[in-house]
């Protein structure tokens, strides 16, 4: 799941950068696409390597502080950082804050932990609990609901749904034969799109080219469709495939 999520970023910072090239009347050649990808994996792959060598002397710095709150102010000022460092690489800031979640491991703070405090996943927890819900209304209310019952919306939607699904269970199949993994289930995990489908679908809707949004409403509606759709359709896939490989297991 997390080279699924990688691979979009990059994805997304090459589709990004297409565009405002395209906005600005420049021929985007290959070259340059490359060089958007490379700099994008650059951006992960530095934050990840100098981040698990900072973020353990930083949690240890902080730790000497007796104010309450230290590690959460910590860890959440590291998490904006890394974003307004990837905005300002040119990037969008979800890759600043997805690779901030790959560092924040617990070992980098047990000095917390190990006095009695809260881990940093329970601490964000709460605050996770109130914007969660607001994210999901904000992007909701983008939706024009009327353009749902639009048949080209709906062809749209389902369309990319059934390429959502089948692509990544095809993907599912480039996982190694090692052990009993079952590499259909593996490709019918990563079917749902979620919030990074939405996110993605959000800073669609601020690109725009010669002023014409990138994104308009009747697609956007068809994304969200299609988030809903993967979501929905996963748990049941799963439980169905689960539940068939045990009975073969048990009736050889």
């Amino acid at each position: 799941a997390v080279l699924d999520d990688v691979l979009g970023l990059i994805v997304l910072a090459v589709v990004a950068g297409a565009i405002s090239a395209a906005a600005t009347g420049e021929t985007l050649a290959l070259s340059s696409v490359a060089f958007i990808a490379f700099k994008a994996l650059l951006f992960l792959a530095g934050a990840l390597v100098i981040g698990v060598r900072v973020t353990p002397r930083l949690f240890e710095w902080a730790s000497r502080l007796s104010t309450p709150g230290a590690l959460l102010a910590t860890g959440l000022s590291f998490c904006f950082l890394l974003s307004w460092l990837s905005s300002l690489f040119g990037l969008a800031p979800i890759i600043g804050a997805f690779a901030a979640g790959l560092i924040l491991e617990e070992a980098h703070y047990r000095d917390f932990v190990q006095r009695g405090e809260h881990g940093l996943e329970h601490l964000v927890h709460p605050i996770a609990g109130f914007l969660a819900p607001v994210f999901f209304v904000q992007m909701g209310m983008l939706v024009d609901v009327t353009k749902l019952l639009d048949a080209r919306v709906m062809i749209l939607g389902l369309g990319i749904t059934l390429a959502g699904i089948v692509g990544k269970v095809l993907a599912g199949y480039a996982a190694p034969r090692a052990g009993v993994v079952d590499r259909f289930a593996v490709g019918l995990g990563m079917v749902p799109r979620g919030e990074v489908g939405l996110i993605f679908a959000n800073v669609g809707l601020t690109l725009s080219v010669a002023g014409s949004p990138v994104i308009d409403d009747r697609i956007y509606s068809a994304i969200v469709l299609m988030v809903i759709l993967t979501t929905l359709v996963t748990p049941p896939a799963l439980k169905w495939r689960i539940g068939s490989t045990e009975t073969d297991r048990a009736n050889p």
